[in-house]
């Protein structure tokens, strides 16, 4: 407890109302968002002499100030409390830090409706179906409606130009209404099967198809008989997969598993009573570590924090605690409509609720060990290099062109818990010859370093650069002209046989080369962020690559615009003959002027 804060004189006019306080350090910064239903009771277990878990006893010796709400129920609260927590994010709350919205199916209205991937807000007109824990899980629906119902998936846009089938119809996933191949009233009998499926019918959509399928076969239409026996079969291998024919309900099941390096907490989506896929939640751990109190505070801040999340009508939970009565509460004030939160189930809702235990104990585990690895590869990165202190931070630069068109620079970041994305860099080279690698390294490392001098961005604790002396000592010079000093530099060079494991590394300056053994935890971190560095590069320069090959250089010549462009290349057969034309012969296509002809020749041969 710091002197500052005097926790007796707090105390002696605290209120016994429900409400929340907030605990600020000495600089002013919120450190831990709580609530109460009784707020004198609540902090005063803060303050007691013993019996103090380590995480709570270091909150509260840096508590400086505590500020208290008064809220007329505990419901008002645990909803303030959520607001809070999600607005400043204090370092003593557990975090959810997944803030995406989850992705819905989207049937659209119209006369041929489309089915595809939606996120965001639902203002566009028809049905949304969902919500799912994932794209992929969408992606794995979609496709299997593509194969049995072949309902269109493609955008409106391309739907509306089409002048002939596409690739699609070649290959059975869909009927071509867009050229007129299917009847409306067939596509729309489509449509309403996809419906009852993405609905959670599938028994009910079988014994349809079931018994059509057998009309058909009286009607002696044994190809129809055929083509719905396959729809028939590819539905029965879902329902055997979700082990679930039979079963109802609208209900997320959650499962936490809790161990010293961290929390998952794995939810699992039943819609209609069909599993639509997990997904696992990694929340920052707070001063809380049991798994009822981090259960309850993830169910807070995952549906209260965030209004536009559809609630179920029924929460499955691992472990009960205290508090989920007052969730239940306030959920369905939230809900406007019957909710219910579980711990104890039976029958399919307790094969459910062991399925997100063992999905949560895997991704955990999964996390740990790999969390675990990377840590003592930068352990060994620092006993190699012979630092004082463990570096947190890696950032490594490639270069990647072809035959120096579209020269992309990658930056990629590199934490002791992974690869940190967000943190990522490309940078487009111009002004550099075709082909100088050391010129673009230059160019790249001057725009990030500059970058980082104004304080956009956290500095690396070291720089590493793929490529041999020559790109090293081109770094060199780069960090001496902005004086930079205190930044350990790395040269990754690939060695003799171009094959990984041997690998030649230069540490600040070309003369200070080493080797590393192959199987070395160090050279294997070098190497992961160096290939990711390549990776990056490469999948920017053929995007840059592709977007200059799409464009055609005379949609950069004034006056030439869509229409001049169409009678310029249908007068000369292509851009190829027109590139081949005299400024005369270009001056004599329809609309083209003497001066415009000349604009359009400079401009075909200025490279």
């Amino acid at each position: 407890m710091t002197d500052a804060f005097d926790a007796k004189a707090f105390l002696a006019t605290c209120s016994t109302h429900p409400g929340v306080y907030r605990m600020f350090d000495d600089s002013a910064k919120l450190l831990y968002v709580g609530k109460a239903k009784n707020l004198k009771k609540r902090l005063t277990s803060y303050f007691r002499s013993t019996g103090l878990a380590p995480k709570t006893a270091a909150l509260v010796a840096r508590i400086h100030s505590i500020e208290l709400t008064i809220t007329g129920s505990e419901t008002e609260a645990l909803l303030l409390e959520q607001t809070l927590i999600k607005e400043w994010r204090p370092p003593y709350n557990i975090l959810l830090r997944d803030d995406k919205s989850y992705p819905y199916v989207h049937l659209s209205a119209g006369e041929f409706p489309r089915l595809a991937l939606h996120r965001g807000s639902k203002k566009a007109k028809g049905r949304y179906f969902g919500p799912y824990p994932s794209a992929l899980a969408i992606r794995e629906s979609l496709n299997l409606l593509e194969k049995v119902f072949q309902v269109r998936q493609c955008e409106d846009s391309y739907f509306a130009n089409r002048s002939r089938p596409c690739l699609q119809y070649q290959i059975k996933r869909c009927k071509a209404p867009c050229v007129g191949l299917v009847s409306e009233a067939e596509y729309a009998e489509d449509v309403r099967h996809s419906v009852m499926f993405l609905e959670g019918r599938s028994q009910a959509l079988s014994q349809e198809l079931s018994s059509q399928m057998e009309a058909a076969a009286q009607q002696l239409d044994f190809e129809q008989a055929a083509q719905l026996r396959d729809q028939i079969a590819m539905l029965r291998r879902v329902q055997d997969q979700q082990h679930m024919e039979g079963e109802q309900g609208d209900a997320d099941v959650l499962a936490v598993q809790v161990s010293p390096g961290g929390a998952c907490v794995n939810i699992l989506t039943v819609r209609q009573g069909r599993v639509l896929g997990g997904k696992s939640h990694f929340p920052q751990m707070g001063i809380e570590e049991t798994p009822e109190d981090i259960l309850s505070a993830f169910i807070a801040q995952y549906y209260l924090g965030h209004a536009e999340r559809d609630l179920p009508e029924e929460i499955i939970v691992s472990h009960p605690g205290d508090e989920l009565e007052l969730l239940e509460d306030a959920l369905r004030e939230v809900r406007g409509k019957a909710l219910s939160i579980r711990a104890k189930v039976r029958g399919q809702r307790a094969r459910w609720l062991s399925l997100a235990q063992t999905n949560a104990e895997q991704a955990l585990q999964a996390r740990l060990a790999s969390r675990a690895q990377l840590s003592s590869r930068f352990i060994a990165l620092a006993e190699a290099l012979e630092l004082e202190t463990l570096p947190q931070r890696l950032e490594c630069f490639d270069i990647s062109h072809s035959s120096g068109e579209a020269t992309v620079a990658s930056c990629v970041v590199m934490g002791v818990e992974g690869p940190i994305k967000s943190d990522y860099r490309r940078f487009n080279i111009e002004g550099v010859a075709a082909g100088d690698d050391y010129g673009a390294m230059r160019q790249a490392l001057e725009r990030r370093l500059k970058r980082l001098q104004k304080g956009e961005g956290k500095w690396p604790d070291i720089l590493l650069v793929d490529g041999g002396k020559g790109q090293l000592n081109m770094a060199r010079e780069v960090l001496a002209e902005l004086a930079i000093t205190d930044l350990p530099l790395l040269g990754v060079a690939k060695g003799e046989t171009r094959k990984p494991g041997f690998e030649t590394l230069y540490l600040d300056t070309a003369d200070n080369a080493f080797t590393l053994p192959a199987d070395s935890p160090a050279l294997h971190l070098i190497q992961q962020v160096r290939d990711e560095a390549h990776r990056f590069a490469i999948t920017g320069h053929r995007a840059a690559r592709g977007k200059a090959r799409r464009t055609s250089k005379l949609e950069d010549i004034p006056g030439v615009g869509p229409k001049r462009r169409r009678e310029l290349l249908k007068h000369f057969g292509g851009l190829q003959e027109l590139s081949r034309a005299s400024s005369e012969e270009i001056s004599k296509a329809p609309g083209i002027s003497k001066k415009l002809a000349e604009q359009i020749y400079a401009a075909l041969h200025s490279e």
